[in-house]
């Protein structure tokens, strides 16, 4: 999903539009198009005036060449459409081949085996076997089992990811593949409405709906349309007032050059780029209306664990009370951690071996017995022969250490207190009924996190993480990532608070999460973003899921978001400064017979009325192709403030609008002059 864009240029791409944008010209689906549909009905009508000059023997040299152009206007506009749409079909292609040829394996019984059959008649419910090397069926939970997943298929990192039954790294995808081990996997979405389905349909664009902006933007294209139409309505009565007679065809032509025809024929193209460039940083936006909404986004609200941390915490450090060697507390702490499966009882097994050169052991010829973890003791250990060693929560290991007769030193407290105070999270260590330090456990920040949410403060953006650490826990992890703000001890409740409450005063909330948890606030949100590597009702719950899991990706999102608003912007001020341009370019050539006072504000000097209304045809249409690179590639965004960008868009493409008319209408009438085409 990660691939780069074809090129414009590219066959593959524009054959295939060449043909899609005439079956755009279908009038029941331009309609949704207001200002080309207009021109197509103009169109229409000037073709029927062409057919009759040409049976009644009259000259119809010109009229025909209007007819042409005004066909090509509304075919140029259909074509930018088709283009953008085009772009992500053959993603899109790619992924409905993987879906359409893989074989589950699903099973039944209770004897573990199992019946082969496509995937697509797969049910929700149903448990599906997942060996090494086979590909995923549908979207799904693990319900047993752990393996190594290549997510590259759809995410494009081509870093294997863990994959486990229970906790929020549970979820997984359909299309994506197994490495290694074998995992059963319980079917959570039927066919046609899997994740893998909603991106196709996505990438395609048949999904994608107008947004607000975009409808608003429509009925004032669609108004300043109508106004025209009065306008031009009454210029025969001028004309006849005058003695002059002004012909219908060349009503038609003009009322199609002062229409904004320029962001009318590209609105659509600039909406479905948008979609396509935010699934090339592998963001799946469930609606057009999330996309724009992220370009206006004031305040991003963070879930820690596995968001803004990598998610389990880690050892750090050893911190040995007085008397006690650091190499003797890792060795207890070691071999308390042997047994210890979960991610804290592994990276301390790790930071012994890194810091002290200790090696595992194994445990059978030592007659150890390991003792689990529990809610009731929040402690676990090993027992060697007669000593007992145990880590765990500094009152539970206190308590125990107490209960054998031991003494706590005094230090032990400033030891624990000191590792709260920083954010971590201190596991004592004792050898019977001797305590020996503390293991300092650690939230791991991901890398790099602290300049990426600099930069989304130069954006405007605020920032704040959400925990259910407690405040001084969650204070030092949010100054080590360089969040503006927290809230500490975190309810579903409080979360959802929260962002009402900001949106109560009129911001536009972004949470990004990955848990069950998460979900309520990814609804409520504005835009939810939720991670790929979260619980299937976090991606349910959010309008956008981040394929490569990272928090931070939002800067890429708001940015394109952004730029979705400036393209739009910015190509509606060439437009309609183009349309002004056009105004003083044409009109005074072309009524300079009835009014000879218009000679004055002929300014371009075009050679004929005829020759000014061809021209400006022509270019009308050719401006629309022009364009198409930009709305496709969208206006390049730079953190700044509004009213900078308001004033570079003003000087590039207002003034580029007004110019642009005046240079090539006139180059066009010079070549339409010399060819004597009018």
């Amino acid at each position: 999903m990660s691939a780069q864009p074809q090129s414009l240029l590219d066959p593959k791409l524009l054959v295939p539009a060449l043909g899609s944008a005439f079956a755009k010209l279908d009038p029941r689906v331009l309609v949704r198009n207001p200002v080309m549909f207009a021109v197509e009905v103009i169109a229409v009508v000037a073709t029927a005036l062409f057919l009759r000059d040409l049976a009644s023997g009259q000259p119809a040299a010109f009229s025909g060449q209007l007819v042409f152009w005004l066909w090509l206007t509304v075919y140029f506009a259909t074509f930018a459409e088709a283009v953008a749409e085009g772009r992500g079909r053959a993603q899109a292609d790619a992924l409905r081949r993987t879906r359409s040829e893989t074989i589950a394996k699903r099973l039944v019984g209770r004897g573990g085996g199992y019946e082969e059959l496509p995937a697509e008649l797969l049910k929700v419910g149903d448990l599906v076997l997942v060996e090494a090397g086979d590909l995923i069926p549908g979207d799904g939970e693990v319900v047993e089992g752990v393996a190594t997943v290549d997510e590259s298929a759809i995410t494009g990192e081509s870093a294997p990811v863990i994959r486990e039954s229970g906790g929020d790294r549970s979820a997984v995808t359909g299309g994506t593949k197994v490495l290694s081990d074998q995992i059963k996997v319980r079917i959570s979405a039927a066919s046609g409405s899997s994740f893998l389905d909603r991106m196709i349909a996505l990438v395609e664009g048949a999904e994608r709906q107008k947004t607000p902006n975009e409808i608003a933007l429509t009925i004032l294209l669609a108004g300043l349309s109508l106004i025209f139409v009065f306008a031009v309505a009454t210029i025969p009565a001028f004309a006849s007032y005058s003695g002059g007679v002004v012909p219908v065809i060349v009503l038609a032509a003009l009322f199609v050059t002062l229409i904004p025809t320029t962001i009318g024929g590209l609105l659509s193209a600039i909406g479905i780029a948008g979609m396509n460039r935010l699934v090339r940083f592998n963001v799946l936006a469930m609606s057009g209306r999330a996309v724009e909404a992220s370009g206006d986004v004031d305040v991003l609200l963070l879930d820690k664990t596995g968001t803004i941390t990598l998610g389990n915490r880690q050892a750090s450090e050893f911190l040995p009370l007085p008397g006690v060697r650091a190499s003797e507390l890792a060795d207890a702490a070691q071999l308390a951690s042997l047994s210890d499966e979960t991610p804290e009882g592994r990276s301390i097994v790790v930071l012994a071996k890194a810091a002290h050169g200790l090696r595992g052991r194994e445990m059978g010829p030592l007659e150890a017995t390991f003792i689990p973890f529990t809610a009731q003791t929040r402690m676990s250990g090993v027992d060697i022969g007669a000593t007992r060693i145990r880590k765990g929560a500094a009152d539970a290991v206190i308590a125990h250490v107490r209960a054998l007769g031991g003494v706590i030193p005094s230090e032990l407290d400033g030891i624990v207190e000191r590792v709260a105070s920083e954010g971590g999270t201190p596991l004592v260590v004792a050898t019977d009924a001797r305590p020996l330090g503390v293991v300092y456990l650690k939230d791991i920040v991901k890398g790099g996190i602290r300049e990426r949410f600099a930069e989304l403060r130069a954006m405007g953006i605020r920032t704040v993480m959400i925990t259910g650490d407690n405040p001084m826990t969650a204070a030092a992890i949010a100054a080590e990532a360089g969040v503006d703000d927290f809230l500490a001890q975190a309810t579903p409740e409080a979360k959802l608070a929260l962002i009402r409450k900001e949106q109560s005063g009129g911001k536009l909330v972004a949470m990004c999460g990955d848990g069950t948890n998460d979900a309520p606030a990814l609804a409520q949100a504005d835009v939810g973003v939720a991670m790929q590597t979260g619980t299937v009702a976090a991606r349910e719950a959010g309008n956008m899921v981040d394929l490569d899991s990272d928090p931070t990706k939002l800067i890429e999102i708001v940015g394109i978001g952004k730029q979705l608003l400036m393209t739009r912007g910015a190509l509606t001020t060439f437009s309609i400064a183009n349309d002004v341009a056009k105004y003083f370019a044409i009109i005074p050539a072309m009524f300079v017979a009835l009014y000879p006072g218009l000679n004055a504000l002929n300014v371009m000097g075009l050679a004929s009325p005829q020759s000014a209304i061809l021209s400006a045809i022509i270019f009308n249409a050719l401006i629309i192709v022009a364009l198409i690179p930009l709305a496709l590639k969208g206006v390049s965004y730079r953190p700044s403030s509004a009213a900078a960008l308001l004033r570079r868009n003003l000087a590039v493409y207002g003034l580029g609008g007004l110019v642009a008319p005046f240079i090539g209408i006139k180059l066009i009438d010079m070549a339409i002059s010399a060819a004597g085409l009018a």
